[in-house]
């Protein structure tokens, strides 16, 4: 079976290697000529662990192909994926032009059936949208060709893509015709021999998926954050009390972490888009836009807690931040924690030195040329007033206490991730503050 992938961002790119992975015949496309030739190089536009070996060992076998020209690319495929960008407007809402551009484009070319689904993030209603497009198309060319529009969600954590594209929770499918399901049950078979469940409902409601289980997850991440905020104030400590309710099944312990918010690319621009959907249907989502109020508020606790132990006094001071993007195993920028507290310091006069393992680069293009970067963790330290834990790469969990205490100016660990045993740090000489616990304070 042929494939096309439009776009080789994050959700094309994985896509495409892993389909590929197993037998799939992919040409993956995109009109950036730069990152195409780079990736028949081997060189990726993305950090994901263990993406590179599938792409360069499919590439070299010759299951995945790269291009630029989508019109070449769809002849004789028997399935198109759309994974463009929808980046969020001003008012939030999903931008939809790129996925309407590809619509446009493959109905000005195919000459055979096809199904065309949508990969990207995209409200509900836009396959309808896409369908439009391609029927549009073929009327300007005076043209009757069969297609089907199929929706075909993602669930791919970053950090653990690969992993989760070839052994998934659950594949769910959106289609309208019984040839479209039959099609993708057959693209689809491998994970089907594996017990991975593959969920056929209508369209809107693949749609609607997505966007309800990341709403659901932020919502989690956003709770836990409000009630350890609370932890703080009436004295209980918020580790004890997710151990406390993570043991219900009916809760369960994952994303009940509390930390400085969440970022990235799905959860902030998903929740926005979700609410302005509803919104445009005259119904107030009055729990996510909380959830989105929480979750601003919370990437500036840190930095109101650093204010509270110097006492507004921050000018000239040296802060050593730990990690930048916003998790572990990605080197994604968008809409992280580091970003909001690096401002703020700036802003506040003080200075900061900073390394991330994989999300220096990217940073750098997003941050004050103020902010130095350094080799490693140790260097970030040296001559700092206090060291911020902001984002939870494994490097960062079993520090030398003693020698990091003997090289920094000041004896202060703000941990954005609640990661490090608040004694133990006491006892090394540190102040302590953590997220959802009483401060420990030499």
């Amino acid at each position: 079976m042929k494939i096309v992938i439009v776009g080789t961002g994050y959700v094309g790119l994985v896509t495409g290697a892993c389909l590929s992975e197993v037998g799939v015949d992919v040409v993956c496309v995109d009109v950036n000529q730069e990152k195409i030739d780079n990736l028949k190089k081997g060189i990726l536009p993305i950090f994901e662990p263990g993406l590179d070996t599938i792409v360069k060992s499919n590439y070299s076998k010759g299951r995945l192909s790269f291009s630029t020209n989508l019109s070449e690319a769809v002849k004789d495929a028997q399935v198109a994926f759309i994974a463009v960008g929808t980046p969020p407007g001003e008012d939030g809402s999903a931008d939809l032009k790129y996925v309407l551009q590809v619509a446009n484009t493959i109905g000005s070319c195919i000459d055979d059936y096809i199904i065309v689904v949508t990969k990207s993030t995209v409200p509900v209603g836009t396959a309808k949208k896409v369908k439009s497009g391609i029927a549009s198309a073929l009327e300007k060319r005076g043209v009757q060709i069969d297609f089907d529009v199929a929706s075909n969600p993602e669930f791919l954590k970053e950090g653990a893509a690969v992993e989760d594209f070839l052994k998934p929770d659950r594949i769910v499918i959106g289609v309208e015709s019984d040839r479209a399901k039959e099609v993708l049950s057959r693209l689809y078979h491998p994970f089907l021999l594996n017990s991975h469940p593959v969920l056929f409902m209508d369209i809107p409601s693949a749609e609607m998926t997505k966007y309800a289980a990341n709403a659901m997850l932020a919502t989690k991440i956003s709770f836990m954050n409000d009630i350890a905020n609370l932890c703080e104030l009436v004295g209980a400590n918020v580790n004890e009390v997710r151990k406390g309710i993570g043991s219900d099944p009916r809760i369960g312990n994952r994303f009940i972490y509390p930390g400085i918010g969440y970022g990235g690319s799905c959860f902030p621009k998903d929740v926005k888009a979700l609410f302005h959907t509803s919104d445009d249907y005259g119904y107030n989502m009055r729990i996510l836009k909380a959830v989105d109020a929480v979750n601003d508020d919370q990437k500036h606790i840190i930095f109101r807690k650093i204010e509270q132990h110097f006492q507004g006094n921050l000018k000239g001071k040296v802060f050593a931040l730990w990690g930048l993007s916003f998790k572990p195993n990605t080197d994604d920028m968008r809409e992280a924690p580091s970003l909001v507290l690096i401002q703020s310091l700036l802003q506040a006069g003080a200075k900061v030195h900073a390394y991330d393992p994989v999300a220096m680069d990217e940073a750098a293009h997003m941050v004050d040329d103020q902010v130095i970067f350094t080799r490693g963790a140790i260097d970030a330290v040296k001559g700092a007033d206090a060291l911020v834990l902001v984002t939870e790469w494994a490097e960062f969990r079993l520090p030398d206490w003693t020698k990091v205490k003997s090289i920094m100016n000041g004896q202060v660990i703000f941990d954005g991730r609640n990661i490090y045993d608040s004694s133990q740090v006491t006892e090394a000489g540190f102040s302590y503050y953590g997220i959802g616990v009483q401060p420990s304070k030499l």
